[in-house]
């Protein structure tokens, strides 16, 4: 077995997105060559009702999957195919926009102000980007959780891990998306498939990740005033790993233990154009997608 070395450490940055929400983003509307098949990653959590009320009004999406997952508060949404719901603590929904959706998610925090969730963009391959639109809303008791002798617990959202398999399926980038908790001290290895672009990122305690000698963080050299030196990355709430090759993560947890998503995927390896939430191959395509939202064929 071979651990993935990682390739750096990065804060998700607070951002403002829908018409007001404030977040934070771990990843998106850059390069997506390091996270292919995955496009974006924001952590919407926030104690105060002013910055999330407002919600993610009606927007459009084509050429992608998004996965909602609640852990506080609900979510509402609703979409141009006549869906409606609600995302309650610990649902998932995994909506395949392919060919063109229009969609809004309004969310409302817990009995204490609180709202949490994340959500995921996963890319389609040219061949599905105008497939038909899906759901798939989960309930939380749905979702198998494993737990370890060790106490680690992972929830399993989508692919297979630990003898159990998630609820969601038929995705195009076959991925697995699991909520991993490691108990303080301990240090646990999950095993990645090589071939697979993988992520952690962490949103409880703290930990390192691969062999780091103390649990504050892992050892990475970098360029300071043009020299090389070794330091710690501080890996705790917020921070986003991105995992170099190999075929398993090895993490050690902190004092406080350590709660982390950890997500991978088979990279599509194809160009990709966006526009917001619309993610096509060529600048063609997305410019056809934009004159389909003006001249109100977008949806199929």
């Amino acid at each position: 077995m071979s651990i993935r070395p990682v390739k750096r450490v990065v804060q998700s940055k607070p951002t403002i997105e829908g018409a007001g929400v404030r977040l934070r983003r771990a990843f998106g509307f850059g390069e997506t060559g390091e996270t292919d098949p995955f496009l974006l990653l924001d952590d919407f959590r926030n104690d105060r009702p002013s910055d999330y009320l407002a919600g993610f009004p009606w927007h459009p999406h084509r050429g992608i999957e998004t996965i909602t997952y609640t852990l506080a508060g609900t979510v509402e949404h609703g979409d141009s195919l006549g869906n409606r719901g609600t995302l309650r603590a610990g649902d998932v929904q995994w909506m395949t926009a392919g060919r063109g959706i229009m969609h809004q998610e309004m969310p409302q925090g817990d009995a204490q102000g609180r709202m949490h969730g994340f959500q995921l963009w996963a890319n389609l391959p040219s061949s599905l980007k105008m497939t038909a639109p899906r759901y798939q809303d989960v309930e939380a008791a749905a979702i198998p959780e494993v737990v370890d002798d060790d106490g680690t617990r992972v929830r399993v959202v989508c692919g297979e891990f630990w003898g159990k398999k998630g609820p969601v399926d038929g995705v195009a980038a076959d991925p697995r998306y699991l909520d991993v908790f490691v108990p303080a001290g301990k240090r646990k290895s999950l095993k990645v498939e090589v071939e697979r672009h993988a992520f952690a990122y962490v949103f409880e305690g703290d930990g390192a990740f691969a062999y780091a000698s103390k649990p504050i963080g892992v050892l990475t050299e970098k360029q300071v005033d043009g020299e090389e030196i070794l330091f710690r990355e501080p890996v705790g709430d917020r921070s986003l790993v991105l995992f170099d090759r190999g075929d398993e993560v090895t993490v050690q947890a902190g004092e406080r233990g350590i709660r982390f998503l950890l997500v991978s995927g088979k990279p599509i390896r194809e160009p990709v154009a966006w526009h917001g939430p619309i993610v096509m191959n060529t600048q063609a395509e997305l410019q056809q997608a934009v004159t389909e939202l003006r001249n109100g064929t977008f949806i199929k």
